[in-house]
């Protein structure tokens, strides 16, 4: 199983690191150009909104309803009422979205104040990236139907070609457009469009096909309606989610120039973290887990999900516990330079080591839901998510006061914790889950490798201090000597006691991965 949860999420891993890379390089670029500034928080803003309802349209509606309904129709439908169901949903969603982004360009006026930024800048900024919404939910329509078959690298690719475009959109619009935000505004909405179309002829190779249909079929089809009724379930959780973003966002907004920015920057790099292996673990277990749950084999359907829980643990928790002791460095070689200076580099300090304190947590999340929507039981994971959101707002607007944006990132961290306590608590209303041995497997792992990070990270603290000075006194102010060269010996040093570790004390885990890497070469 090891060796089938490797092979099948390392090619997918690979473009997922790629894309965060270029995620990250984004922020760096932003952080260029604009750096904490209000332009900045303009931006960030003006993402946030559609951003927002894009989870909605987009990643809830297909990982939750579309693809669990699509495999049922390709187990037990005809081909034409494939095509009618595909032909319907496609036409659903951009009608849905076609319509929203209308409303949403003329009531961006009215949204933008609440957001405490330059509100004529964000007002255009926002109509210029609204768009975005229709294009990305159709791409992921595509990769819905690429995902239900098993298809998961075109997807994996997209994220790629959108950043390129916002990099390349902003180095090369900066001027013609007026600022550096408009230009990246104006790459995000083209690189929505590319998501789209890149995924297309992958799609039609699968041999499905669909078209526009009439509105009433559409909205009549009953495949339509058994995702509607699936997405239905969980729109409760979904608007408490958007409402936790669009709160959190408010609340940044009003706390002071460059929080916004800040709590950006530092997501992203938690999104680097998250996106190389929760995201891809959770997208590749979820078609397993389904076919594993049609099937009623519980058994290897609590073992896959103990195993991806697991290498959760095995990657984030060591993850984390560097990311806290390298956090100012990892920053400034990042993104301090042109418009970061000092203060942003302490406003981002600040919230980045709050993240980290709850990253393992969203990752084990993001890999617990899948093993209730293969089940096709949506109503869990909803309660769990409103729960730990309200728990969310209610530290967020308790923290910021004292601790500005360092308390809206460590709100979302207790939340997130909270979160994974609230969905073990579901599952155990489910006969299907063995929760003792998956609640008592999880704790004992995540301890265990706890403790062996932190015996790695003492190492690396107790180095820290010297292994910068000896630099910074040779390497005058070029960073990438003075902070890169210490950072990568740190990451080297940590790894390799780490892995040391796990070998000392023969964990079953790293030595099967290991096993099936010897077998691939």
């Amino acid at each position: 199983m090891a060796s089938s949860l490797l092979k099948s999420g390392s090619m997918l891993s690979v473009l997922t690191l790629f894309s965060r890379i270029l995620g990250l390089i984004r922020e760096m670029v932003k952080a260029r150009f604009m750096g904490t500034s209000a332009l900045s928080d303009a931006f960030t803003v003006a993402f946030v909104i559609p951003n927002l309802l894009r989870r909605l349209f987009a990643e809830n509606s297909i990982s939750v309803a579309f693809i669990p309904t699509f495999r049922a129709y390709i187990a037990e439908k005809p081909k034409d009422e494939i095509r009618d169901f595909l032909s319907s949903c496609f036409t659903f969603i951009s009608f849905v979205t076609t319509v929203t982004v209308i409303i949403g360009i003329a009531l961006t006026p009215l949204i933008v104040p609440f957001f405490g930024t330059v509100e004529s800048e964000t007002v255009l900024l926002t109509r210029i990236m609204f768009p975005y919404l229709a294009v990305i939910s159709i791409a992921a329509f595509f990769q819905g139907i690429l995902n239900g078959v098993k298809i998961f690298l075109p997807s994996g690719f997209t994220p790629i070609l959108f950043n390129l475009c916002v990099i390349g959109g902003t180095w090369l619009l900066k001027d013609v457009a007026g600022n550096p935000a408009r230009a990246m505004a104006i790459g995000v909405t083209v690189g929505g469009c590319l998501q789209a179309g890149f995924q297309l002829p992958f799609v039609f190779k699968t041999g499905f096909k669909f078209s526009f249909a009439p509105l009433k079929q559409a909205f009549s089809n009953p495949g339509t309606r058994a995702v509607l009724r699936l997405v239905g379930s969980t729109v409760l959780g979904m608007a408490a989610y958007q409402l936790n973003d669009l709160v959190s966002t408010i609340l940044a907004g009003n706390a002071g120039e460059g929080v916004v920015s800040s709590l950006q920057y530092s997501l992203r790099l938690q999104e680097l973290i998250l996106g190389i292996f929760a995201v891809s673990i959770g997208t590749v277990i979820l078609p397993d887990l389904s076919g594993l749950a049609e099937e009623k084999r519980w058994d290897d359907f609590n073992r896959l999900l103990l195993q991806a829980v697991n290498s959760i643990s095995l990657i984030c928790i060591p993850v984390s516990v560097f990311s806290w002791i390298s956090a100012e460095e990892l920053i400034r070689i990042l993104f301090e330079g042109k418009s970061f200076f000092a203060d942003s580099v302490a406003l981002t300090l600040g919230a980045f080591r709050q993240h980290t304190l709850g990253l393992y947590f969203i990752a084990l999340n993001r890999v617990i839901a899948p093993a209730f929507y293969a089940q096709k039981d949506t109503k869990s994971p909803t309660a769990a998510g409103v729960a730990s959101f309200a728990c969310n707002i209610i530290f967020a607007c308790a923290l910021v006061s004292a601790l500005k944006g360092s308390g809206i990132a460590l709100a979302l961290s207790l939340a997130s914790a909270a979160n994974t306590v609230f969905l073990f608590f579901m599952m155990r209303k489910n006969k299907t889950f063995e929760i003792k041995s998956l609640l008592w497997g999880t704790i004992k792992y995540a301890l265990k490798i706890t403790l062996l990070s932190l015996v790695a990270g003492f190492v690396i603290a107790y180095l820290h201090d010297g292994l910068y000075s000896f630099f910074t006194d040779f390497a005058g102010g070029v960073k990438i000597f003075s902070i890169g060269i210490p950072l990568v010996i740190s990451v080297i040093i940590f790894s390799l006691i780490g892995i040391l570790s796990l070998i000392a004390v023969r964990d079953k885990f790293v030595l099967s991965v290991f096993s099936a890497i010897r077998r691939r070469i």
